[in-house]
């Protein structure tokens, strides 16, 4: 009846499932009641979500902002926006997405603190939501230092940790035409170290000169920088 009112409409896997489990939309023949997305529920799964022929499926991470999903008062254990930031990117480097809870108190307005969290959310994602919205998994490794997310030739390394030396991207030799860092647009050196001629297939990245200053980085955050692809 829904799809017969409304034929674009999206609907979750919870008519058949709950958050603990998947349903048939896991399946390689899911009934009319699947959905078609999956909502799993304060957990991201470790390599996104993918049906029993490991073809990807659409999905998003219920996530709340604190520990509960209504308002609580005395509950002000809520995430960081770092945290926030790297969990988002986390989704959409599994091609997920991430749906945030925020409970509004007994008047029904948002508390403070989940304002602040979600405004320095929304400032990152001013400066680097090219690397978030329409971007999905890279064919690639996941790195040591944080996530790739990648839209058409533009990969996009999110740098979580601080590297002792230039940035490793394995496997890139030869493949980055140039490279830019998304907040402010200003390049950022793509080169080859003068200690890193043992690793032939791997392109390198850094912030400062000379190549092994890259400490701190630009956002401790997360640093976005946009790689353009050959």
């Amino acid at each position: 009846m829904m799809r017969s009112l409304q034929p674009h409409i999206v609907i979750d896997n919870r008519l058949e499932a709950g958050g603990e489990g998947g349903g048939s939309i896991y399946t390689k023949e899911p009934l009319a009641y699947a959905g078609d997305f999956a909502s799993p529920e304060q957990i991201i799964p470790p390599t996104g979500v993918t049906d029993e022929d490991g073809q990807p499926i659409p999905w998003e991470a219920c996530v709340t902002l604190n520990n509960n999903w209504g308002y609580v008062a005395s509950d002000t254990n809520y995430k960081s926006p770092t945290i926030v930031i790297r969990k988002l990117v986390e989704c959409v480097s599994k091609n997920g997405n991430l749906l945030l809870n925020v409970g509004p108190d007994a008047r029904g307005r948002i508390p403070k603190q989940s304002l602040d969290i979600l405004a320095e959310v929304g400032d990152w994602l001013a400066l680097n939501g090219d690397s978030i919205y329409g971007c999905g998994q890279a064919e690639l490794p996941k790195p040591d230092w944080g996530r790739y997310t990648q839209k058409g030739n533009k990969l996009y390394a999110h740098v979580f940790e601080e590297s002792v030396g230039a940035i490793n991207l394995a496997g890139l030799a030869g493949r980055i035409k140039r490279a830019r860092l998304l907040a402010d647009g200003s390049e950022v050196p793509v080169s080859r170290p003068w200690n890193a001629a043992l690793f032939e297939a791997d392109a390198f990245f850094n912030f400062a000169n000379p190549v092994h200053y890259t400490y701190p980085l630009p956002d401790a955050r997360g640093t976005v920088v946009e790689c353009e692809l050959k």
